[in-house]
Parts: C-alpha cells; structure tokens; sequence
C-alpha cells in the first residue's frame, strides 16, 4: 500500500512539474511574443525611415543640382548679357565718334574749294565700277600728287526705284566701290576720304524718264582743297601780292 502511494506522489510530482514548466514556457511565449512583433515593428519602420531619408536626400541633391544648374545658366545669360550690351555701347560710340567726325568735316567744307569734280555712273541696282566710271576716276586722281591739303568727298545717289533703306545702302555701296579704288590704284589714305550716302535724296535729273534715273545713279566725287592754307602758302612767298 505504501509502495503505492509513492508511485501515485512521484506520479503526481511529475504531473506538476510537467504542467508548471508548460505554464512557465507558455508565459514566456506570452511575454516575449509582443516584445518580438514590436521588435519587428521597429526594425520594419527603421527601414521605411531609412529609405524615406535616403529618398529625400537624393531629391534634395537633384534640386540642389538644377538649382546649380540653372544659377550657372543664369550667370552665362548675365555675362552674355554684360558682353552684348559692351559690344552695343561700343558699336555706339563708334557711331558716335563718326557722326562727330562727319559733322566736323561737313562743317570745315566751307573752308575748302574744289579742284577737279566728276561724277561716275551705275548700272540699274549694281555697285560695280564700268570702264568708264574708272576712267572718270583715273583723270580725276591725275590732280591729286599735285593738290595738297586736300581731301575727297564722295556722294552716294541712286534713283527712285525701290525702299528708301535700300537706296541710301545701295548709295554706300557705290561709294565703296570708288573709295576701294581710289584706295588700290592711288593710294589714297582712308582719313582723306568722305562719304555721304543720300540715296534718292538728290537727284540731278527727273526720275519720271529712263534717262533721268540713269543721271541718279551715280557717285559724285570732288578733289578738294584747304582755301585758307593754300592762300597763305601763295601770300606768303617773296612773289606775293597784286601785280
């Protein structure tokens, strides 16, 4: 009998440390089972901030890139900007300079007198020399080793035909032609020579008739000389004064 009650209490011991350690691993579980999924929970938001992180720093450095981007474009545009406007004022002041020169010399005429004047003709909307024009030219420039002080004006015309703008460029073209000339064949120094292009603005004949158009379109070229220095040179000698 007592051999019996001690199987049944070892039995029982058993029983008890069997379901007291059930019940500690079933606590444990318990516990430790939200400890793992708020773990997990962590780390899955760690790496959810960590690519939003990484996300908005590429962002960032891509518009800090177009920002750079557009700053150095705008700093091109500036300079470029910077660069027209010198180029402009400088274009300007040429302009400028030559009107003042253009002016001055339109207002020394008066004190200059022509030697030789000639006029040389063109072709309908050409700004070619002919033959003749050099011709005209060549007996013209003959004066020239001889006239001292002097200086060449040159007045650009055309005929009525067409736009006044193109007129008064198709005027500079001719008296290019025959500054481009004069400069090759007799050497004459560009600050001696002046031009002024007028276009359709002086006509010598009517331009109603073919004849008349052919008289506009011309160049006319006067040799001119400085009246004063040239009357005191001829005073001033031992053979001056009224004879």
């Amino acid at each position: 009998m007592n051999r019996k009650l001690f199987v049944l209490s070892g039995a029982l011991s058993m029983s008890l440390v069997l379901i007291a350690g059930c019940s500690t691993k079933n606590y444990v579980r318990n516990q430790t089972t939200p400890l793992v999924d708020k773990t997990n929970e962590l780390d899955d938001l760690t790496a959810k901030n960590t690519r939003d992180i990484r996300d908005a720093d590429a962002r960032a450095q891509q518009g800090i890139q177009s920002v750079q981007a557009k700053a150095a474009e705008a700093d091109q545009k500036a300079l470029a900007a910077g660069k027209s406007a010198d180029e402009a004022q400088g274009l300007a002041n040429q302009a400028s300079n030559r009107v003042t020169s253009l002016a001055n010399t339109v207002a020394n005429l008066d004190n200059y007198r022509p030697v030789v004047e000639t006029s040389v003709h063109f072709g309908f909307d050409k700004a070619a020399l002919t033959s003749k024009a050099r011709q005209a030219l060549d007996e013209l420039s003959q004066d020239i080793p001889n006239t001292k002080h002097y200086i060449i004006v040159l007045d650009g015309n055309t005929d009525s035909t067409g736009p006044a703008d193109y007129n008064y460029q198709l005027s500079q073209r001719r008296a290019s032609a025959v500054i481009q000339y004069l400069a090759e064949k007799y050497d004459v120094p560009a600050h001696k020579i002046y031009v002024i292009g007028l276009g359709k603005d002086k006509p010598v004949a009517p331009n109603s008739s073919t004849a008349g158009r052919a008289k506009n379109r011309r160049v006319d070229v006067r040799l001119m000389t400085n009246i004063a220095e040239n009357q005191t040179a001829s005073n001033g000698g031992p053979s001056g004064g009224t004879q």
